[in-house]
């Protein structure tokens, strides 16, 4: 199962209505880490296995860059979603990528759409 470190700009509520359904979720918030440099919760979420889901664009740019394969990241393009909305889309997003979360992926979520990159990024050109 999914394990999900929700960054700083999540809502903390979504944390708690996805514990709520038996999820294991932690908030940056609640680990110490709410003003933690982007490098750290990624290397916070690779320790502990966890997949770090953001608001935060620098998020896949770290990945890619430092040619990492973990942790996988979901990274969500719409700003203003309340705790319940955010838990919904979290949920289904895990529900329906878990493999691809499972194997190492960067996923970007805008408007019911998913985009799914494998880790590590290549670096070829074509």
């Amino acid at each position: 199962h999914v394990k999900l470190l929700l960054d700083q700009g999540v809502p903390r509520r979504a944390a708690e209505l996805l514990r709520q359904e038996g999820m294991d979720v932690v908030h940056a918030n609640e680990v110490g880490l709410s003003t933690a440099a982007d490098e750290l919760l990624l290397e916070w979420s690779r320790e502990q296995v966890r997949v770090a889901a953001t608001l935060d664009a620098d998020f896949h740019a770290l990945l890619a860059v430092g040619g990492h394969d973990r942790p996988s990241v979901i990274r969500v393009r719409q700003e203003g979603l309340k705790g319940p909305e955010m838990a919904r889309l979290l949920r289904t997003v895990i529900d329906r990528h878990e493999k691809a979360l499972a194997s190492g992926a960067m996923l970007t979520v805008r408007l019911g759409r998913v985009r799914t990159h494998a880790l590590p990024v290549s670096r070829q050109r074509a």
